[in-house]
């Protein structure tokens, strides 16, 4: 897997910082893609952006079998260029993209003014920042890790559907895209597991803003710049 890397500035006698992001897979893309076409629509207000969106919140924490109706709504063509229906392998790429894009509708619900889809923000970092200061909310901190270390992918769905709640109550956007590619992963039981490392260092290693009032340094991997459309590090604490 190819990957960026950036160069965080550091105070005077601090060792340089160079963090490594991995692209974006294929379930990753196609969602990042479809995301940003969805979220440049609603925020201009676009009929069929919002009303996509709508639906898509109905889907939600559930798994794509119980909302056979939305199929339609996160999936084309394009997909099936990527991933062939004949092949077995296509069944979990179909769930993560529809897990991740349903998430997504709720995370956007009533944001008018912003994207919360931003490409570097993984799931442990976007937590962190639900912790103002840097103190640890414990509680939360219970949270994010019950939802790592679900016994199954149906319970760590729900999980992560409370998780994005809270995110979009405090405005604090994610990449769709890498958990997307993330819940793809976690789909067996070696995956799940790099997935949990993965959030637990994107926990760990999320800076809070400085007391300054500068604007909190980027997480480890994430790159810089912000724009309303999502053009622009990863993610909980084992227990």
């Amino acid at each position: 897997m190819t990957t960026t890397s950036t160069t965080s500035p550091t105070r005077k006698g601090a060792a340089a910082n160079t963090a490594y992001v991995p692209e974006l897979r294929e379930v990753g893309t196609f969602v990042d893609e479809r995301v940003r076409a969805l979220q440049g629509g609603y925020l201009k207000d676009l009929s069929a952006a919002v009303s996509t969106l709508a639906k898509l919140r109905r889907g939600a924490g559930k798994p794509i079998e119980a909302v056979p109706e939305l199929v339609g709504l996160t999936l084309d063509h394009r997909f099936y260029e990527t991933f062939p229906v004949e092949d077995p392998r296509t069944e979990a790429a179909e769930a993560a993209a529809h897990e991740a894009l349903t998430l997504y509708a709720l995370h956007q619900q009533s944001k008018r003014e912003r994207g919360m889809h931003k490409r570097g923000i993984g799931l442990g970092g976007a937590v962190r920042r639900l912790m103002p200061g840097g103190d640890i909310d414990e509680p939360l901190r219970k949270r994010f890790v019950q939802a790592g270390s679900a016994a199954d992918h149906a319970t760590r769905l729900d999980r992560l559907r409370g998780i994005v709640s809270l995110l979009r109550t405090e405005d604090i956007p994610l990449d769709y895209g890498l958990l997307a590619d993330q819940l793809h992963d976690a789909r067996t039981p070696a995956g799940a597991a790099r997935v949990r490392r993965a959030w637990g260092r994107g926990f760990q290693a999320h800076r809070p803003e400085r007391v300054d009032g500068a604007a909190p340094d980027a997480e480890p991997g994430a790159p810089d710049g912000d724009s309303p459309d999502g053009d622009s590090p990863d993610a909980a604490p084992e227990s």
